[in-house]
């Protein structure tokens, strides 16, 4: 029961920080989604240490694992988009694998980068201690 009410006090604070995005959103007119703002406020909260991961772990872990759950509203929503589909589901296809690929060549050329930026450091290091 106790463990419940954390998660619960933890989707709150999580919830919390979503509105307080919508809110920013709103009454500065930004260009940016609410709910992105509010996850940009919770990454920089979490990397200062105002906010610790512990502080968050069990709904975030919670809710991913529960993640696929989220998407059957947005699966029954597109069924009512059939007429679309039929009509530019080639484009759609195209689009879709097209980001995919773009996404994918992208993360592994970040992630690429990265590697061998601590690589380096990692070499760096070994050097100036020998």
């Amino acid at each position: 029961m106790k463990k419940i009410g954390i998660i619960i006090l933890q989707i709150g604070l999580l919830w919390f920080l979503n509105e307080l995005g919508f809110f920013l959103v709103e009454a500065f007119h930004l260009p940016i989604p609410g709910n992105v703002l509010g996850m940009v406020i919770l990454f920089v909260l979490l990397m200062t240490g105002v906010v610790s991961l512990k502080w968050v772990e069990e709904a975030s872990s919670f809710l991913i694992k529960h993640l696929a759950f989220f998407f059957i509203p947005i699966a029954v929503g597109l069924m009512n988009f059939g007429a679309l589909f039929i009509q530019n589901g080639i484009f759609l296809v195209v689009v879709i694998i097209g980001s995919a690929a773009l996404g994918i060549y992208i993360t592994g050329k970040v992630s690429q980068v990265l590697a061998e930026k601590k690589e380096g450091a990692t070499n760096d290091r070994t050097r100036h201690s020998a």
